[in-house]
């Protein structure tokens, strides 16, 4: 694995920004998911449009997955993102 340059605490992003990102978000599929996950999402990304989610429930309905195209200009702010999903407790996976 390469080492990163003197400087830098990571290796370089392989997505180049800014780029429309799809997230993939999953949870128990209660009456509030949705709202929540985009709200979340527009509080950390004012642009987000929440009209492109797309909602597949699982097949027997127990859980919701979303789909979210966010907008993003780093690899800190989707990491951000990453984190913020992933640490609220509605949300099972995140993709």
């Amino acid at each position: 694995m390469d080492k990163p340059m003197p400087g830098q605490d990571k290796p370089p992003s392989l997505i180049e920004f800014p780029c429309l990102f799809p997230i993939k978000v999953m949870g128990k599929n209660v009456p509030e998911f949705s709202q929540v996950i985009c709200d979340l999402l527009l509080s950390m990304n004012p642009g987000f449009d929440v009209a492109g989610v797309e909602m597949r429930p699982s097949s027997k309905g127990n859980y919701i997955s979303l789909t979210c195209s966010v907008q993003v200009n780093s690899q800190d702010e989707l990491d951000d993102i990453y984190r913020a999903l992933s640490g609220h407790e509605l949300v099972s996976v995140v993709l």
